[in-house]
């Protein structure tokens, strides 16, 4: 985006702290779904991941088109 406002610095450490949640959900959900053998609970544990990953793919995109 040629014209996207410039981030400041306490919102680049807001995005920065989000980002690091949301990796941690992921990678948190991912390995919880592993290590149950229930498949509605796996599943279900997987679905967590992948919107947490979506959450932060969303953030990530955001943060690169403000450079």
């Amino acid at each position: 985006m040629p014209n996207a406002p410039q981030l400041t610095t306490k919102n680049l450490a807001i995005l920065s702290d989000q980002l690091g949640q949301e990796a941690l959900l992921v990678h948190k959900y991912s390995h919880a779904a592993q290590a149950v053998t229930d498949p509605a609970i796996r599943s279900q544990l997987f679905s967590m991941s992948d919107q947490h990953r979506k959450h932060y793919d969303t953030l990530l995109n955001y943060l690169n088109s403000h450079q």
